[in-house]
């Protein structure tokens, strides 16, 4: 199941503020039009009879919050991260010369992203999988999960560990595991729920099937991609 990358989290500094100063600038200009044109004698009684600013200034104040609030989404939409992924059958990785097929996550924009996290969520072959095995979890009760179904860690498959703070390089493939043939016997399905920050603050998020079209009995490598 691969799903849409959608935004889970906006930078609250950049975005609310902005929103913010929209609303209040142009909650000033409807005041100062109002004021400006209250019956005879309303505009001298409380609280109508304050006077924040002039239609001119509010409308100057409207305009600019309104242009600080376009950039900034321009800006975002700029640096956006494009999240994807690809598998593929190599040799080399997996011992004693065994074929893997291999996942790599790709971020497809022209600006870096940093990892926020990177959870798994699997299922697995047989009649009594795992407690927790199809719901979302870490890089740790991972290896433990597979490992109860007699799957070594960088023998049978590799899940390199993934840290918060890591850089994802633009249009730079980063590997996200291995499986060979006796894992992708096991297992039926792997997904990936990567999440990201961009360079703007916002974080981002899409939930990746690194089995689709897997090849599970592979019978020679794939050709280089790049």
């Amino acid at each position: 199941m691969d799903t849409d990358q959608r935004v889970i989290r906006r930078n609250g500094l950049l975005s609310r503020l902005t929103t913010a100063l929209v609303i209040v600038s142009a909650g000033l200009l409807i005041y100062g039009v109002w004021r400006e044109n209250a019956p005879p004698g309303l505009a001298d009684h409380w609280p109508w009879k304050l006077r924040l600013l002039d239609i001119q200034s509010a409308s100057t104040a409207l305009v600019g919050s309104l242009g600080a609030s376009l950039a900034r989404a321009q800006y975002a939409r700029a640096v956006r991260p494009a999240l994807g992924h690809f598998g593929r059958v190599t040799d080399g990785l997996a011992p004693e010369g065994r074929l893997a097929w291999t996942c790599h996550v790709v971020n497809g924009s022209q600006d870096v992203a940093v990892v926020e996290s990177l959870t798994y969520r699997m299922w697995l072959r047989g009649p009594t999988p795992p407690a927790g095995a199809r719901e979302w979890v870490n890089h740790a009760e991972t290896l433990r999960a597979l490992g109860a179904y007699g799957l070594s860690h960088r023998a049978d498959f590799s899940l390199p560990s993934v840290g918060r703070g890591k850089p994802l390089l633009a249009q730079s493939p980063a590997p996200v595991g291995w499986f060979t043939e006796a894992a992708l016997a096991v297992i039926t399905e792997m997904h990936v729920r990567l999440r990201v920050t961009d360079r703007v603050g916002d974080t981002h998020e899409r939930v990746m099937n690194l089995l689709r079209d897997v090849e599970r009995i592979p019978e020679r490598a794939d050709p280089p991609l790049f």
